[in-house]
């Protein structure tokens, strides 16, 4: 195990959004040296100047850095919170600094297309083949084995404000639950682990569609049963196309499945909610989009869950409809009265 009592290395943490200052504050707190890494030099001067990130203030153990080399060679354990979309970028970057006896765990929820999207058609549709997880990602682009994840209701405003919260370390390796455990447990923030790397990865990308979702009911003021009918046929949407792309349906009742799922479906700090929420009054999804200072995962994944979804033959009319809105082929109004009219499966299948 790592800790402070057995390596007084650095703990890296990659990407200086919300979530990334964050995690490195909780580990900064156990009196652990972290190295934050911030995507500009400018960007890591004026961390390091202002002593404050995203708003929040820095703690005194924490030194922002642009050089990922010092990074891969200063710190054993290192979590990437990067966006789905520069992940493997990032990854190729930090790679040549990487070794086998690394320890990464990421706290991204999104999906990377490893695919040319020219090569996509109806005779060679999108597939499970075409999509990776992030720990998949963290494979591929270097040695790294003892990979895991982070998933949980871990909303990053108030987890910088100290309020209680907790979140799961995931991965197949016991020995990274235990790390993730000992450098992040504290008396507000609990730790929970689980094996099932894949399971927990998708319960975190799944949920961001249905928040969107949850956004648009609360923009149009539908009212709580509404949003409540809601949550709940999105999760058993989750369910089956995340059993359909090698999920656990037992993970989706997790913290990090209808845990997240509800902090994320009922707070204005949540980007996906707030995407769904501007969507519903009258906003494009072009301009949310373009002036939403950190990257709402959620349209991705309703992009490329619509389209995995036809190829496995999966049913899912929210994501669907949500496409239909984003295609800007439907209107919010519109899409809710289509879907209170769709004849839902009542139950969630654990077979």
């Amino acid at each position: 195990m790592v800790s402070k009592s057995t390596s007084n290395k650095p703990i890296g943490v990659i990407g200086a959004g919300s979530f990334g200052t964050a995690v490195a504050n909780i580990l900064a707190e156990k009196n652990q040296n972290v190295l934050l890494y911030a995507r500009t030099p400018g960007k890591a001067e004026a961390i390091n100047e202002s002593r404050t990130s995203n708003g929040y203030p820095l703690h005194e153990h924490i030194q922002a850095t642009h050089d990922l080399e010092l990074v891969g060679r200063s710190c054993d354990v290192i979590f990437p919170v990067v966006p789905s979309a520069n992940f493997r970028e990032m990854m190729k970057d930090l790679s040549p600094y990487l070794k086998p006896y690394h320890i990464l765990i990421h706290g991204t929820k999104g999906f990377d297309l490893n695919v040319n999207r020219s090569k996509i058609d109806e005779h060679n549709p999108l597939s499970r083949e075409h999509v990776r997880t992030m720990s998949e990602v963290i494979k591929e682009e270097s040695s790294v084995v003892r990979v895991g994840c982070l998933a949980g209701p871990n909303l990053a405003r108030e987890i910088s404000e100290k309020k209680p919260a907790a979140t799961v370390v995931a991965s197949h390796f016991d020995e990274v639950i235990r790390v993730g455990q000992s450098l992040l447990r504290n008396d507000r923030f609990l730790i929970y682990g689980s094996n099932d790397l894949i399971g927990i990865e998708l319960c975190g990308i799944l949920k961001n569609i249905i928040a969107v979702g949850a956004g648009t009911i609360a923009g149009l003021g539908l009212g709580e049963n509404a949003k409540a009918l809601f949550i709940s046929r999105g999760l058993v949407e989750m369910v089956q196309i995340g059993k359909a792309l090698g999920g656990n349906a037992q993970a989706f009742l997790s913290l990090a499945g209808v845990g997240d799922l509800m902090a994320t479906s009922y707070s204005s700090l949540s980007r996906n909610f707030t995407v769904g929420n501007r969507l519903a009054k009258g906003e494009s999804i072009d301009d949310i989009l373009e002036t939403m200072e950190e990257v709402a995962e959620g349209v991705k994944t309703i992009k490329i869950i619509n389209e995995l979804a036809q190829t496995y033959s999966v049913r899912c009319p929210i994501t669907e409809t949500l496409h239909r809105i984003i295609q800007k082929e439907m209107s919010v109004d519109d899409a809710h009265r289509y879907l209170m009219k769709f004849p839902f499966r009542a139950e969630i299948d654990f077979d």
